[in-house]
């Protein structure tokens, strides 16, 4: 008869260093407790204790307040007839940590919002994907998550549409609800036929019903377009789009400065919901910064796809600045 070897002595502590972390972070039981239920002294339960977070087996996260700019808030609200506006007081963070922290104020603003019962609907991104990673979980919520538009990437990733309305869904207690179509097709008949499909016409008629969105807003600079990085648009595609004066996108809709979506033929070959949908949602919040996105984010700002931004105090001055 052959036996199971036994663990090692690595193995064997850090199953210790768990147990140990597990009954006192997650349990909450006292270090004497510990101690008395593992016949060890209450000095040992400190030492593993420590160990177990120099062994990366515990992290601990501190949340703290983020710092805003309200003069900045008030010039977008007041500027572009805002419900909301969070602008990160950013203290000179590099971009990814301005973004996260944008997603940060993103986060606290749905879950001081959310009702129970209800759905969210969602596109895809960076700026969306750092909200819903920064949101905490609100599991007795029950609120379902739906998709605003196809999925951008051929392979799963962390910030695409379907990825991310599974991770919020998750976090929210609910159901996502995915599209299963690509974002952008090759002519307005194959689109067409996709929305002919009742599980897709059927799934974007429940996200543009949502009273809650999360959205991004996508440049046009071929450099940073997120489309042209996975695939959907050449940069000689997009160069054509910025030549006829389309400065941004939201859902895959290419607008102008003054946020409209009717110069740019592309558009009838996206699967997403409409703009006037994305208009009549009534909590529309969109995570964007960076510098890139400036005449973007003016665009969808003037074009009402956005009633409430998250952004950053770099990104927000030169807003002010372009338009004063």
């Amino acid at each position: 008869m052959i036996k199971n070897s036994p663990p090692t002595i690595d193995a064997a502590r850090e199953d210790m260093l768990i147990r140990v972390a597990s009954m006192y972070y997650e349990r909450e039981y006292s270090q004497q407790r510990i101690a008395t239920i593992l016949n060890i002294s209450r000095s040992n339960v400190s030492r593993l204790l420590k160990e177990a977070k120099d062994k990366g087996l515990v992290e601990i996260k501190i949340h703290k307040r983020l710092g805003t700019v309200p003069e900045l808030e008030k010039f977008l609200i007041d500027e572009f007839n805002l419900t909301s506006a969070l602008v990160l007081d950013s203290q000179g963070d590099d971009y990814q940590t301005r973004l996260q922290n944008t997603g940060q104020l993103a986060a606290w603003y749905l879950a001081g919002i959310l009702e129970p019962n209800c759905h969210v609907a969602v596109a895809w991104g960076t700026g969306v994907g750092s909200a819903v990673q920064a949101l905490t979980p609100l599991s007795d919520l029950k609120s379902d998550v739906a998709q605003m538009m196809g999925s951008v990437s051929e392979v799963q990733t962390l910030y695409d549409g379907p990825e991310l309305a599974k991770i919020l869904a998750g976090k929210l207690g609910g159901v996502y609800h995915p599209v299963h179509a690509p974002l952008i097709v090759d002519s307005e008949d194959t689109r067409n036929i996709f929305l002919q499909q009742p599980m897709i016409r059927d799934r974007l008629v429940f996200a543009a019903e949502a009273p809650y969105a999360l959205n991004g807003v996508g440049t046009t600079e071929p450099e940073k377009s997120s489309l042209v990085r996975a695939g959907h648009l050449t940069e000689e595609e997009l160069t054509g789009l910025r030549n006829h004066g389309a400065v941004g996108e939201t859902c895959g809709l290419h607008f102008d400065i003054d946020g409209n979506t009717e110069p740019f033929d592309i558009n009838r070959r996206v699967i997403s919901i409409t703009a006037d949908e994305i208009r009549q949602i009534p909590h529309k919040i969109t995570i964007a910064c960076g510098l890139p996105k400036v005449k973007s984010i003016i665009g969808a700002l003037r074009g009402g796809y956005v009633n409430i931004i998250a952004t950053d105090d770099i990104t927000a001055r030169a807003i002010l600045e372009l338009l004063t």
